[in-house]
């Protein structure tokens, strides 16, 4: 896979103009994001997690270093509309995201602002709204939906754009257990079915568990990164900086500071159930 998102050594303040004392949200961070890959970058509140997914599509510019998405350096002007127009970004808060009074209508907006012609605005709405199964619910009020549902919409939205790389902000944050399940199972197919690159920030660790690679943010710079078992498998260095693994991560290496001869690593409950029942056996 060809890199996407080429992030080389950056920093960036919030108040960068403070000559007494710059303080940095992000501290030289560097990575690369590959086309098609789905990426979890995790991390407490204020590890800048949520400051480099502004980064991706240039609502945030480094201050310094440089983030390349496709080849194009975001702090050109000149690439700006098509970063734009490749990296659509979805917030926590779907409310914030939804404009129009009607499903479709919101679903389309993006695509009005880009100068899509109207027949196609119709095909992209259609397909946008199949591929998050929203597409009996548009002609409803977004008000008339659930969290999970005003959520399905928001990224059926930046579909209909037809990004190439969609950056999640801690998407499931305000929704319940269901809407959170609905819109991770809308997640994978877009990247599994269509090919979308996924970057998802988040604080659920079973939902990083997800991710072809997950990448661990801490005080503005990159931890560790590696596939969820790898990363899941340092519980003791991920617990020395306040981080959390999968519940069923924390049972299993419980268990085996107790003295029980169980795997290193399990990330699924699916896993641990099995590991115990053999134990149990």
């Amino acid at each position: 896979m060809d890199e996407f998102i080429v992030v080389q050594d950056v920093f960036f303040s919030y108040d960068p103009e403070n000559e007494k004392e710059v303080e940095y949200a992000l501290s030289g961070v560097s990575m690369s994001i590959k086309k098609g890959e789905f990426v979890a970058i995790v991390g407490h509140n204020g590890s800048g997690k949520s400051t480099l997914a502004k980064h991706f599509n240039s609502i945030f510019l480094p201050t310094g270093g440089n983030i390349f998405v496709d080849g194009m350096n975001t702090k050109d002007d000149e690439h700006l509309f098509n970063i734009r127009k490749n990296v659509g970004l979805v917030l926590q808060n779907p409310d914030n995201q939804i404009v129009a009074g009607i499903v479709e209508e919101d679903v389309a907006f993006g695509c009005e602002n880009l100068g899509v012609p109207s027949k196609e605005i119709r095909e992209r709405v259609d397909k946008a709204l199949e591929a998050v199964g929203m597409s009996d619910y548009a002609r409803h009020s977004p008000d008339k939906l659930s969290g999970g549902q005003k959520q399905r919409v928001a990224i059926a939205g930046i579909i209909a754009m037809q990004p190439k790389c969609i950056v999640l902000d801690e998407p499931t944050a305000m929704l319940d257990p269901q809407g959170r399940d609905e819109v991770m199972n809308t997640i994978r197919e877009l990247n599994s079915g269509m090919g979308i690159t996924i970057i998802l920030i988040t604080h659920y660790m079973e939902e990083a568990v997800l991710a072809d690679r997950v990448i661990v943010m801490d005080q503005g710079r990159v931890l560790t990164e590696g596939t969820p078992r790898e990363v899941f498998s340092q519980v003791e260095l991920l617990k020395q900086h306040r981080l959390d693994v999968p519940q069923a991560t924390e049972l299993v290496y419980k268990l085996r500071g107790c003295g029980f001869e169980l795997p290193k690593c399990v990330l699924t409950e699916e896993e641990c159930a099995q590991a115990i029942l053999k134990l149990m056996k």
